[in-house]
């Protein structure tokens, strides 16, 4: 898994900051029927941008509702869901489930339209009704946010943090790298150098799909870093943590 239950996710580089007009539990619907649950946090500012989060491979754990209310005191309203409602339901799970079962049983396609259950709420009144959307997504949903560029749901751009670009055989046909000519939106991708799962000959294959598309994009490289290293426990990058933040703060034109 990306991000263990003790990880928490970087403080952003402000001062002082939006606050938060509000946060708390959600139960979203996606367009085939499916209940599934959400964390939304909505910025105390006008006219704010909105990010969807896409999870790790454990869906919705503290990691990512934490993450939603530090976007919002940024000056974005957030909102993080769950891939796994129509296997596992919306209750909550505690550090003993099994993730791993039930993302073996997703597909891009669910994914999708759980995503754009999210991505309506956070364009909603009661999700901050955002004047601009991206998506933001680590690992497993690190390669998902990205995905979103081409699943016409009119982003104005999207952020993956490790996510896994390059194909995992011969049929992965949802490979990034494969996808990146039908990308309509910029993209911003975070990654570290040392990361054994994404390696530097795949995310520069990635930069020159997107290159050879002619999709807008800032692909970041940080050498050091390891998978996952956007963690605020991990003091030793948290200058590659502060540097991503004031990225995707730019890259959504956050005001706070």
């Amino acid at each position: 898994m990306c991000y263990g239950p003790e990880a928490r996710p970087p403080l952003p580089p402000i001062a002082g900051g939006a606050g938060l007009a509000g946060a708390g539990e959600l139960v979203l619907e996606a367009g085939d029927g499916t209940r599934l649950a959400a964390y939304g946090a909505r910025a105390a500012v006008a006219e704010a941008p909105g990010v969807v989060i896409f999870p790790d491979v454990r869906g919705l754990h503290p990691f990512y509702r934490e993450l939603a209310e530090r976007f919002a005191e940024a000056g974005v309203h957030a909102t993080a869901f769950d891939y796994f409602g129509r296997t596992a339901g919306t209750g909550a799970r505690d550090d003993d489930f099994d993730a791993m079962a039930h993302v073996r049983r997703t597909t891009p396609e669910q994914v999708a339209l759980d995503a754009a259950a999210a991505i309506a709420h956070v364009r909603s009144p009661d999700g901050g009704a955002a004047v601009r959307t991206y998506t933001v997504g680590f690992c497993f949903g690190g390669r998902a946010s990205f995905n979103e560029a081409a699943a016409g749901q009119g982003l104005d751009g999207v952020i993956g943090f490790y996510g896994r670009v390059q194909r995992a055989d011969e049929d992965d046909r949802a490979a990034p790298v494969e996808r990146a000519a039908s990308y309509a939106c910029p993209v911003l991708g975070l990654f570290g150098g040392a990361d054994q799962a994404v390696p530097a000959e795949a995310v520069e294959a990635f930069r020159e799909a997107l290159v050879a598309a002619g999709v807008e994009e800032e692909i970041v490289v940080y050498p050091e870093a390891p998978h996952s290293f956007f963690d605020r426990h991990a003091v030793e990058h948290a200058e590659a943590s502060a540097d991503a933040w004031r990225r995707i703060l730019a890259f959504v034109g956050a005001t706070a």
